[in-house]
């Protein structure tokens, strides 16, 4: 196993990861405020998970999403 390749790997799917969640967030509180569903002061929870088949591996983040 070649650990240097392993962590770029990891970093690189992270970056997409992180990228790409930040945008869909973004982009459904603009639809829920456009469509006045939310105020735009409210509070959300989140959850992600990061699943790895291969591995066994099923990990649950918690946390909130602030609107202000």
């Amino acid at each position: 196993m070649d650990n240097e390749a392993l962590n770029m790997s990891i970093r690189k799917f992270l970056k997409s990861v992180g990228v790409r969640s930040q945008l869909e967030i973004e982009q459904a509180v603009n639809r829920a405020l456009q469509s006045a569903t939310i105020q735009g002061n409210e509070t959300f929870p989140a959850k992600m998970i990061l699943e790895i088949d291969g591995l066994g591996l099923k990990v649950p983040f918690d946390g909130k999403i602030e609107l202000e």
